[in-house]
């Protein structure tokens, strides 16, 4: 479980950078960014990793093919993804699906939980204030009566 959250994480960390780098480049209206920019992925995806030469959530092999892809096209050629590589980013893409889903029911339980204690808290409060009224009653009937207050704890 530790493991899976670490990766939804590392995950969500990814995925912001690279939507924020997304704006950056091409502003903040979504319908000009493009379906994806590899050479965008493959910039944030190697930025921030111990090992420079990875990039997120793609193997050493097809992160070195597409960095030969891009090298190539920026000599004037266009860029070729292979069918494996497209199978990879289609793996990518449903992974991406699977920890969002798994991240909306962790924000909902998460959501819950917090509902629950802030609930209990409620309930902590009132009747905390309760046992002051009452004691408060206690000690003025005491009071009134002219006898000593008996211990209420």
């Amino acid at each position: 479980m530790f493991i899976e959250l670490n990766m939804m994480i590392i995950f969500f960390y990814f995925q912001e950078t690279y939507n924020n780098q997304l704006r950056e480049r091409y502003g903040d209206d979504i319908l000009t960014h493009p379906e994806f920019d590899l050479d965008l992925w493959m910039e944030v995806g190697s930025s921030g990793g111990p090992d420079k030469n990875q990039v997120y959530g793609l193997s050493n092999t097809t992160a070195d093919n597409l960095r030969s892809a891009r090298s190539v096209s920026t000599v004037g050629s266009s860029q070729s993804i292979t069918s494996s590589q497209s199978k990879e980013f289609v793996a990518l893409q449903q992974h991406k699906a699977q920890l969002t889903e798994k991240y909306g029911h962790l924000s909902s339980e998460y959501a819950q939980l917090k509902a629950s204690h802030a609930e209990q808290r409620a309930e902590s409060a009132q009747q905390k204030a309760a046992y002051e009224q009452l004691r408060e009653m206690i000690m003025n009937m005491a009071t009134h009566s002219g006898t000593c207050a008996p211990n209420p704890f």
